[in-house]
């Protein structure tokens, strides 16, 4: 785990890791009165195509590697759109109809602990005591805020298909963190790869969003639904992947995970200054647990046990 190359880390590097849960964080607040109100794939395909739309200049810069790419590596562009923005975009809208947001925060966030163990069934990576033990404190205090610090709550959890539908994207999501390291797709600039990427997603999701509307499902016809949709293109879509994209390529898929941890704080402070939600005791527990936890799963160390 590590920085490619010899080259450690720049200041710059370290704010994009810091701000990519931020900018994911966002989509639970302009995406809370998307539930409801638009269809759940129909949702995902615009926050795609739309974002597709703003990355085209990058992507006819970079035209040539991009055709080369999709023409040599189809497969392989289709299924990053299929896992990133298909399973990660309207499965998760679509799930979210049937379970609550503490529920499918806890779930999504063990997609960090899903790259590391993919990584050791199919590539054979150790894993380290302290990243273990980082990781579970982390786990910790993502349970200690959904949870409200109560074993009543945790006692009284209910699972259901929706809780399933995010348990899926939660695994999509590390395989597609994997995937990002593969030669061929590290060989591309970055914007440019982003808006291919967001491209494959559109398309993987336009037969699901047309199902949508012509059997009747709720379209955006608000100001408000647009704001939110633009809300959700601009930082919980283009800010967002564009910078864990590149915590992938400099940090690694195991680390740039670990920065999941960081949503469900991250989504209780912006949820009190934004949505007049109370902070209470546990979140302080939760944030302390969480924080502590990255760091100490993402420290730098030279030599350490394996389990």
């Amino acid at each position: 785990m590590g920085p490619q190359g010899n080259e450690k880390p720049r200041l710059f590097d370290w704010v994009l890791f810091i701000l990519a849960p931020v900018f994911f964080s966002t989509n639970l607040i302009f995406g809370r009165g998307i539930t409801g109100d638009i269809a759940p794939f129909t949702t995902a395909f615009i926050r795609w195509f739309g974002s597709a739309l703003i990355m085209c200049p990058f992507v006819y810069a970079d035209r040539r590697a991009c055709i080369a790419f999709v023409k040599s590596h189809t497969g392989l562009w289709l299924w990053l759109g299929f896992l990133g923005m298909g399973i990660c975009g309207g499965f998760v809208y679509w799930a979210l109809t049937m379970t609550t947001a503490s529920n499918g925060t806890l779930i999504y966030t063990t997609s960090s602990l899903y790259i590391i163990l993919l990584q050791w069934l199919l590539q054979g990576r150790r894993i380290s005591l302290r990243e273990l033990s980082g990781m579970a404190i982390a786990f910790a205090g993502v349970g200690a805020i959904v949870f409200k610090g109560s074993w009543e709550t945790l006692i009284a959890i209910r699972f259901n298909i929706g809780d399933l539908g995010i348990l899926v994207a939660a695994v999509s999501f590390a395989l597609y963190s994997l995937t990002l390291r593969r030669p061929a797709i590290a060989a591309m600039k970055s914007l440019p790869l982003f808006g291919m990427l967001a491209l494959a997603g559109a398309v993987v999701l336009f037969p699901a969003a047309l199902y949508e509307l012509l059997s009747g499902g709720l379209m955006p016809d608000s100001v408000s639904d647009w704001t939110k949709l633009a809300g959700i293109i601009l930082f919980a879509s283009l800010a967002a992947f564009l910078c864990f994209q590149h915590s992938v390529r400099i940090f690694g898929p195991a680390m740039a995970g670990t920065t999941l941890y960081l949503m469900p704080p991250i989504s209780i402070l912006m949820a009190v200054l934004f949505l007049g939600e109370q902070f209470h005791r546990y979140h302080a527990v939760g944030i302390v647990l969480v924080t502590g936890g990255l760091v100490l799963a993402s420290w730098p160390a030279r030599r350490v046990a394996t389990v």
